[in-house]
């Protein structure tokens, strides 16, 4: 559905695309992540046709970036893309006529999209009326309105709360199942974990790990992490060095990789004479493959 060659994008003697090449099949949920400036705008507006690559390629449904292509692509903005004095429906009504539905061709889609994100009820409800959480669903009704082969959804749960962030997540996947491609930025790593396919990671505009979240799981050879607290850090480090454990620091705590599974006993045993004030088990996560490409990709390249 999706296909990027080689895409280049500099402004002055800054390079924002470094040869990032990546496809979406039809029907994925395709994942990209990166910091802010990693180059995730600056995709998203080539793709749409509001910036030209410098060189590179990119094709939509096999056919090349043009005018035509903007009709197979639909965008919710991280900000919220509506009109607040407007009604539900008067905004999908104001979009659909943008890419030219008249008619009863117009009210079928306007009525199809609110149902889609379940805003029937609220189709004569005036958008500032709406909750955060409702209102992001408008926004992707908008993007829905014309029927596009491609959505990207650019951190489309940004500021919700949990349970509308939820509510978000179940409509993506309905949106999935229903054959419809996605792309999706966020900076949410669960949130990357739990609805995509694929994911490719993104740093100063180069892609530098892709894959399904068991491929990029290779990055880190260890059954589990296990952070632990300590006053006698250096010793810690000492004996994982010993047992042959590598050993990461996520969010200020101390980690070790275990090549395989043990028991919390044995694993307090292999610590022994070392002071542990406490010890905490859990799977190699997004975030710990994340952290790990972004900051020693240099060595795997």
């Amino acid at each position: 559905m999706l296909n990027i060659q080689h895409l280049y994008k500099t402004y002055g003697q800054h390079i924002i695309l470094n040869d990032l090449s990546l496809s979406i099949a039809a029907g994925q949920i395709y994942g990209l992540l990166g910091a802010n400036g990693s180059g995730k705008t600056t995709t998203i507006n080539i793709l749409c046709n509001l910036l030209k690559a410098d060189s590179g390629t990119v094709r939509v449904n096999e056919q090349p970036i043009s005018e035509k292509t903007k009709y197979w692509i639909g965008v919710a903005p991280q900000e919220t893309l509506v009109y607040r004095s407007l009604t539900c429906a008067e905004n999908l009504g104001f979009f659909a006529s943008l890419y030219g539905l008249r008619g009863k061709e117009k009210t079928l889609q306007v009525r199809r999209c609110l149902e889609a994100v379940g805003l029937a009820d609220r189709a004569t409800s005036l958008a500032e009326t709406l909750s955060g959480g409702m209102q992001r669903r408008l926004s992707l009704a908008i993007a829905l309105v014309h029927q596009p082969k491609l959505l990207i959804l650019d951190e489309p749960t940004t500021g919700l709360d949990v349970e509308a962030r939820y509510e978000l997540w179940n409509l993506i996947r309905q949106l999935k199942n229903q054959g419809i491609t996605i792309l999706l930025t966020t900076h949410l790593l669960d949130e990357a974990e739990r609805l995509c396919d694929r994911i490719g990671i993104l740093k100063q505009g180069k892609l530098l790990a892709e894959g399904t979240l068991a491929e990029l799981r290779q990055w880190i050879p260890a059954h589990e992490v296990v952070t632990v607290q300590t006053t006698d850090e250096a010793s810690a480090i000492a004996r994982a060095n010993e047992l042959g454990f590598v050993h990461r620091r996520y969010g200020g705590d101390l980690a070790f990789w275990l090549p395989q599974s043990l028991e919390l006993k044995e694993i307090v045993a292999l610590f022994e004479n070392i002071p542990l004030s406490s010890i905490a088990r859990q799977p190699i996560r997004l975030e710990h493959i994340y952290l790990e490409v972004t900051h020693t990709a240099h060595v795997h390249a």
